[in-house]
């Protein structure tokens, strides 16, 4: 597996229209976003309701995508696209302790991918003189593969069933 193939596969190997998968994106996106919008004023700006406030961009995104028909074949060639349109050959859903890692992982890739904003948002509010850069990143890409981990863990675990 190459690298290319390994970063699709985390970031967009799951997307296809789900409407009802996007419905809980959407809301553990809102109830990460309360999360930081709720925290004290002194408390917004550190590590952990940064990590939220950024995991809930990137679950609200993946929520958007979920809902898009055109997201389906993100990241396929177009053999593999054309396979898809078959009904015989649409992918399965994964068990429940996949999809609940895999979420998991999508909150850490908020953190992961978007801590460069913090930079942004220093020369928007020039109060805030150091922003926790570092440890955002930290915190997101432990989160990430901690959802990649217990992934690959519970999908090694389940026995494909003949049909």
């Amino acid at each position: 597996m190459t690298i290319r193939e390994f970063f699709l596969e985390n970031f967009a190997g799951d997307l296809e229209y789900h409407p009802r998968r996007a419905l809980v994106y959407f809301s553990l996106s809102i109830a990460a976003a309360c999360f930081w919008i709720f925290s004290s004023h002194e408390a917004r700006f550190t590590t952990i309701p940064l990590v939220f406030a950024l995991g809930s961009v990137a679950l609200f995104a993946k929520g958007v995508f979920l809902l898009r028909k055109s997201s389906e074949g993100l990241g396929l060639s177009h053999q593999e696209l054309t396979n898809l349109s078959i009904p015989s050959h649409r992918k399965n859903l994964p068990s429940i302790t996949v999809q609940a890692a895999q979420v998991f992982q999508d909150f850490g890739t908020g953190a992961l991918l978007l801590w460069p904003l913090l930079e942004l948002s220093k020369d928007i509010d020039h109060s805030w003189i150091n922003p926790p850069r570092f440890s955002v990143f930290l915190f997101g890409a432990g989160l990430f593969f901690l959802g990649l981990l217990i992934r690959r863990m519970a999908s090694s675990s389940t026995v494909p069933t003949r049909p």
